[in-house]
């Protein structure tokens, strides 16, 4: 599966200061902008275990334009991997990550686990730095939200003894507004106040 077009994108700077469009209401800035565990927030909005549904994990030899920079900082040869994440009966956020192929070797040993889990075992020291946040499209969102684009999309790294171990790109559904509350999801023309 290819990764989504992007719509619009937020400037760098602005997303590692934890600015965000003025659109964005505070759950969604927290949700979006904030340095915790997507999965945890997941579990924590709906009362739901996070229930992994791999797509695909494979070699990434073809370094594309639709993928975020910061993976040119991984070590080649490169493994990616596609997941739906569902609490209950509903499809929450798709997510993509590139790894290193022997890191994700010793730390994907459960693939249908969310990467928090794996990372977190042995309670090892994790940096997380959110770098990218866009609105998103894809026919195959659509389908697995069931609902029409443009989608809330953020990417970001995690460190370990600051080496960089993984990027991952989420993107979340319409679907958390149950929780969160609405926001909206056009191309924003004033970005910042």
């Amino acid at each position: 599966m290819i990764s989504p077009d992007i719509i619009w994108e937020s400037p760098t700077k602005a997303v590692l200061s934890g600015d965000g469009p003025n659109q964005l209401p505070g759950p969604w800035r927290m949700m979006l902008l904030g340095d915790g565990s997507p999965t945890r927030h997941l579990r924590l909005l709906t009362g739901n275990e996070v229930r992994v549904r791999l797509i695909a994990m494979e070699s990434e030899k073809n370094l594309f334009k639709r993928m975020p920079k910061e993976v040119e900082e991984l070590i080649p040869p490169l493994l990616r991997r596609q997941v739906w994440l569902d609490c209950g009966s509903t499809t929450l956020a798709w997510a993509e990550s590139w790894w290193n192929q022997k890191e994700a070797e010793h730390h994907l040993r459960n693939r249908n686990q969310p990467i928090w889990h794996s990372l977190t075992k042995g309670r090892s020291e994790l940096f997380r730095e959110v770098d990218g946040l866009a609105l998103v499209n894809g026919d195959w969102l659509s389908e697995g939200f069931g609902c029409k684009g443009p989608f809330w999309s953020r990417h970001y790294r995690f460190f370990r003894q600051e080496k960089e171990l993984t990027v991952i790109r989420e993107v979340f559904s319409p679907a958390l507004e149950q929780w969160l509350g609405p926001v909206s999801r056009k191309k924003p023309e004033v970005i910042y106040e």
